[in-house]
């Protein structure tokens, strides 16, 4: 059996950078790395935003992980956890004992109930899935895109750009609702609308039935015939083998400030783990971010290694569509009070300040990264607890970085 040390289960954003950080901390014991893919660990963003015969994105090589001598358990996946004996159980039969365990398990595209699986019928969240969509996009395909979150956007900017034709279908009033401000979300619906890609937004589906010929999506009073039916709402974490050996969970493995779970040997990171937002009233969330994948990786890193020290970061999340770019950082809460700055060049940021003054929230779109400086400003306050004045805040002549505490640094 394998010496004892660090395990940790998907190799993932989060699972990568932590056995990475776990070196980078000086750890000299044994590190497993359990990816259930038959690919080398690569990053999920460009998988939708991407386009064909793109290269996968690789977050660590062969050749590094062999010099960080960090054990690659490639094509295999965990089947069970035995707390008391401190082992996790491959399906393959072995068992990897553990001194500490990270779970990075990620999250499952969230399916439609009464939905039969079909060829026609797909999601993606895999380097497979994002092979199998860009291989069958094509001008003239009848692409629909079932729900207007940033996957489904981001896949229909994908398509359209191939000359497809493009349906999204929305089941809520507007697109982008969770997280986005509405005039953030009417601005991409209008580039999208330009492109050519039509927008059904307030649409229940009562039915998706797959055949030979087409795919039909059965609305409240339409139906809508396509080639392909891109399922995009959502994901579910992946919570099975946490829930499996008795550690709570509830939209995500519950853990603390130190990512750490009810077992003091067992850590979850990354899109599977529900954790306390210190920066935010110590709400619980989950973050399904690059950014916030890779920062929960590294601090649980050190948290394995003994560091109490909380896990304090500011959510950050980013999409191309087209030649725009839209940045979000921080979180919305209903009672905010919002502000909107409007730029000659035609970029937008929405700010929000909590009811004592303090920002917790900035979104922007504008072609191009040109926002990225502001929303970095904007990160910077929201860390430290700044409150601006809401009329500079609006005032886009006024350098927002004028508006920084003194003596506050942007890391």
């Amino acid at each position: 059996m394998p010496a004892r040390g660090m395990v940790i289960v998907g190799a993932g954003e989060a699972g990568c950078r932590a056995a990475v950080a776990l070196r980078e901390k000086g750890y000299e014991g044994t590190v497993t790395l359990i990816n259930g893919e038959r690919h080398m660990p690569y990053e999920r963003p460009p998988l939708s935003k991407g386009s064909p015969g793109r290269a996968a994105t690789t977050i660590i090589t062969e050749a590094e992980l062999a010099a960080l001598r960090i054990d690659h358990l490639s094509s295999t996946t965990a089947a069970a956890i035995d707390r008391s004996s401190r082992e996790v159980a491959l399906q393959d039969g072995r068992r990897v004992p553990y001194e500490k365990l990270l779970l990075a398990t990620g999250a499952s595209p969230r399916s439609l109930t009464g939905v039969a699986p079909h060829d026609r019928i797909m999601t993606v969240r895999t380097l497979d899935d994002a092979d199998r969509f860009h291989g069958r996009i094509r001008p003239g395909i009848r692409v629909a895109m079932v729900g207007a979150g940033f996957i489904g956007l981001e896949l229909a900017a994908v398509a359209r750009q191939q000359d497809a034709d493009v349906i999204v279908i929305e089941a809520q009033p507007r697109i982008l609702m969770r997280g986005v401000p509405s005039c953030i979300g009417e601005v991409l619906a209008a580039r999208h609308s330009e492109a050519g890609v039509v927008i059904e937004t307030g649409s229940v589906i009562l039915g998706i039935h797959a055949g030979d010929e087409a795919a039909t999506i059965e609305l409240a009073g339409s139906k809508v015939k396509a080639d392909l039916v891109v399922i995009g709402i959502g994901a579910i974490p992946n919570t099975e083998l946490a829930h499996a050996c008795g550690l709570a969970c509830h939209d995500g493995i519950q853990v603390d400030l130190n990512l750490q779970t009810g077992d003091a040997n067992i850590f979850a990171a990354g899109d599977c783990c529900s954790f306390p937002a210190a920066l935010f009233g110590d709400r619980r969330i989950r973050i399904e971010s690059w950014r916030s994948a890779r920062e929960q990786g590294e601090h649980a890193a050190i948290a394995m290694l003994g560091s109490r020290e909380p896990f304090v970061n500011v959510p950050w999340f980013w999409s191309d569509q087209y030649e725009l770019g839209l940045q979000v950082v921080g979180l919305t809460r209903n009672d905010g009070t919002s502000i909107v700055r409007t730029m000659n060049d035609g970029a937008v940021i929405v700010f929000q300040l909590a009811p004592d003054g303090t920002m917790v929230f900035a979104g922007g779109i504008a072609r191009g990264t040109s926002i990225a400086r502001d929303i970095k400003i904007a990160e910077a306050m929201i860390r430290n607890r700044v409150s601006p004045d809401p009329v500079c805040l609006a005032d886009a002549d006024i350098k927002l970085k004028t508006l920084l505490a003194p003596k506050v640094a942007m890391s």
